[in-house]
């Protein structure tokens, strides 16, 4: 199951979707662009300089996968080993299995928002400025944020359209934070995922360590660092997709919809956790910044319950059931009945039950995009219309998710985006910076 990336993509390709953005990954074939390591040493992003006399770099072309391992780590593909799996803040540690998957990630929520309280400034139309500012390094940072704008441009066409109303700071930093998503989704479901072991997946989160510490491995990299300098953007989100990723290299059921939850936290809600600082919550909004991320969460779930249920088919051919698996037990339904692939009126209720807890989500994720500053509102509701229509294709094709696909038509998808424009001038309800300053204290 790919990560789901809120992206709003062109009318004529699919629609998947990242908090913000609707683009699928799943359409990928190829590795992404990558470019050549800076150096063995990967010297800070904000200490890159030319050495005298000599300009220093980045070469932005395709790597072979020999250097996409390399970027992991000498031995990124070894067999069979048996490399212990670092779990993030969110997964269960033995003796807390009483709290709910639901708590753990507010947790996360209430930690990044109070991280952007305590980092709150106004910011606009910056211009890069790293801690000290040498021969190079401006042009060296615009080289990596402009290859980010080219992936996004790429494989997310409306969202990147979109993204040009926000200021260039904010547009940088987007871009950044998507390419990273996507790289990482890559590695567990692009067409390699075969080699990768979760060696390979502690190696990339040791980079995203480095990088969070102004160490960037290249230039792509560089462009997510530049980015988390810039903005409160907290790690934990990062780190959390990637547990994602190895709960796909070995977990193919799950038992109950709280472990559901949390996968689906893990692969998606935690890309509005990762957003939100940088698009920014309006200045005037009566609303708690807690209860903003908490609506991109929700987003981030529902799109992402939305996949599972347009995707059972194809994850099934895979072996995998990313269903609660007490839920099908209790409408009668068994692994083998998924796998058969028979619509049957069992399945059909089954789904109605499935289809409203994902329109929940998409409900409670409504309250949150009015809130975000103007520029960011227009691709985050074109996302949630987009989005929420493919539940109603499943609706239409009889609840068949085995053998038909549901899609948004290019017709319905060019009739959403202009009532997406329009919601986003719609503004938040106002209160005085006082009066919020006291309700979040």
């Amino acid at each position: 199951m790919s990560v789901a990336l809120l992206l709003v993509n062109s009318p004529i390709t699919e629609v998947s979707n990242c908090f913000g953005f609707l683009d699928s990954i799943r359409d990928g074939n190829r590795l992404l662009e990558t470019s050549r390591f800076v150096s063995h040493n990967r010297s800070s992003l904000l200490h890159c300089r030319l050495k005298k006399g000599r300009k220093q770099r980045w070469k932005s072309s395709s790597v072979n996968l020999d250097m996409w391992y390399d970027c992991l780590g000498s031995s990124g593909l070894e067999s069979g080993s048996n490399f212990p799996v670092i779990l993030s803040m969110i997964a269960s540690p033995a003796g807390e299995m009483a709290v709910s998957s639901e708590q753990k990630v507010y947790d996360v929520v209430l930690k990044q928002a109070a991280l952007v309280k305590r980092q709150s400034r106004p910011i606009g139309d910056l211009d890069v400025k790293p801690d000290i500012v040498l021969p190079g390094t401006l042009s060296l940072l615009s080289e990596a944020s402009d290859r980010c704008g080219e992936i996004c441009a790429e494989y997310a066409k409306t969202f990147y359209l979109g993204n040009l109303l926000m200021p260039p700071e904010r547009r940088r930093a987007i871009w950044a934070i998507y390419v990273w998503c996507r790289r990482t989704d890559e590695l567990v479901d692009g067409p390699n995922a075969s080699h990768i072991t979760p060696t390979a997946l502690d190696r990339w989160e040791a980079r995203l360590e480095d990088l969070f510490q102004g160490r960037p491995f290249d230039m792509l990299d560089a462009a997510l660092s530049d980015t988390v300098a810039k903005f409160p953007v907290d790690i934990q989100p990062f780190k959390d997709m990637i547990e994602g990723m190895r709960l796909d290299l070995k977990k193919t059921r799950y038992k109950n919809f709280d472990e559901l939850y949390l996968y689906c936290y893990y692969v998606a809600g935690t890309v509005g956790l990762m957003s939100v600082p940088v698009m920014g919550i309006a200045p005037e909004s009566q609303a708690t910044t807690e209860s903003v991320y908490n609506a991109a969460l929700a987003l981030g779930i529902a799109n992402q319950l939305t996949n599972i249920l347009r995707d059972v088919g194809e994850d099934a051919s895979r072996g995998r059931i990313y269903l609660p698996q007490d839920e099908l037990a209790q409408a009668g339904i068994s692994d083998d009945d998924i796998f058969a692939g028979k619509v049957t009126d069992k399945w059909r209720n089954f789904m109605k039950n499935q289809i409203k807890r994902a329109r929940m989500f998409f409900h409670e994720a409504e309250k949150g995009v009015t809130e975000l500053s103007r520029p960011s509102r227009w691709p985050v509701w074109a996302s949630l219309l987009l989005y929420r229509q493919i539940l109603d294709e499943i609706e239409a094709n009889d609840y068949n998710n085995f053998t038909k696909r549901a899609y948004v038509s290019k017709a319905k998808k060019i009739v959403a985006l202009p009532i997406a424009y329009a919601r986003s001038l719609i503004r938040p309800s106002t209160m005085s910076p006082l009066t919020k300053a006291k309700i979040e204290s």
